[in-house]
């Protein structure tokens, strides 16, 4: 059986593409292995084709940091279109009922808004990645099924109405991760009682990243045949939001081969984790720190210098 040929070293970080409308998130992710000749690619976070904007990429070694920073909340500008539904909840799918009564007022907008901020239950979309006896509901409901779904917990932080412009109300949402504003263009059409979907969304902050760090497909693939693309990679320890320590020559070995260390003379929060810097600068790993101010490795990260 024949074996993958190991891939050469290169530069390990976070890559934000300006997702563009059409594209999958897995889409993106092929395109940028091919611009960077790497298989070790991956998402924080699905984008629906529908949507645009911050789509974070993993790349090579910092795929490894991906369970550390997937829980950032999201930030989004959209369009909900009031009076009518869709099998998809937006504009993609077809439309199953228009209203045909008055919309709403601004004032009841606005409060009806209001309802959704804090902790809410929120029931995933059938056209969703979200598996149900491991079959991703959105291939069941192309196969003419609707299942029974759990409904989850998520939070939302800020919705603010930016303008209202009947049938279409231009709003902006701060997020827990999970959160699909899809369901909330739907959830909102119920409460008014008028229907409503999702017309337009972009993403402009997923955790740490924010719409200035993207850049476009056409100019990351400019820079993919110049070279430069490499240049664009965000350092992994600047992404992950986490006190640093730098480790001693000794004490990085020990983390390099999974044992825990004591750092001697080095503030640490009571509590958490922290990001280890070797005494070059480069991210060794992430570390829990456990009672008596031990600290675990919980990730640890191939050194550049290992061609291995």
């Amino acid at each position: 059986m024949s074996r993958r040929r190991p891939e050469a070293p290169g530069v390990s970080g976070f890559l934000v593409v300006d997702k563009p409308r059409g594209w999958t998130s897995h889409d993106v992710v092929d395109a940028a292995r091919r611009w960077l000749g790497t298989r070790r690619v991956g998402h924080l976070g699905t984008l629906d084709p529908l949507a645009t904007g911050v789509l974070p990429l993993a790349v090579r070694e910092a795929t490894k940091l991906v369970p550390f920073l997937s829980a950032g909340a999201k930030t989004y500008t959209g369009e909900i279109e009031l009076g009518a539904e869709t099998d998809t909840l937006d504009a993609e799918g077809r439309v199953l009922r228009r209203h045909l009564g008055e919309l709403p007022s601004e004032p009841a907008l606005r409060a009806a808004l209001a309802g959704f901020v804090g902790e809410i239950l929120q029931v995933p979309p059938m056209y969703s990645a979200v598996k149900q006896g491991g079959v991703p509901l959105h291939r069941l409901a192309r196969a003419g099924h609707e299942v029974a779904r759990e409904p989850k917990k998520v939070r939302i932080d800020r919705l603010t109405l930016l303008s209202w412009s009947p049938p279409r109300a231009r709003i902006e949402v701060l997020c827990s991760t999970g959160t699909y504003v899809r369901s909330l263009a739907s959830d909102l059409g119920a409460t008014l009682g008028c229907g409503a979907f999702l017309a337009a969304l972009r993403r402009t902050g997923s955790g740490p990243f924010r719409i200035e760090d993207a850049a476009k497909v056409e100019e990351l693939e400019l820079e993919a045949r110049a070279g430069r693309l490499e240049a664009r990679l965000i350092p992994p320890v600047g992404a992950l939001e986490l006190p640093v320590v730098r480790l001693e020559a000794p004490d990085e070995r020990r983390v390099r081969n999974g044992n825990e260390v004591t750092l001697a003379g080095v503030t640490l929060p009571p509590e958490g984790r922290v990001a280890a810097l070797s005494p070059g600068g480069e991210l060794v790993a992430v570390l829990e720190i456990r009672p008596g101010r031990r600290l675990q490795p919980l990730r640890v990260l191939r050194s550049l210098a290992d061609p291995g």
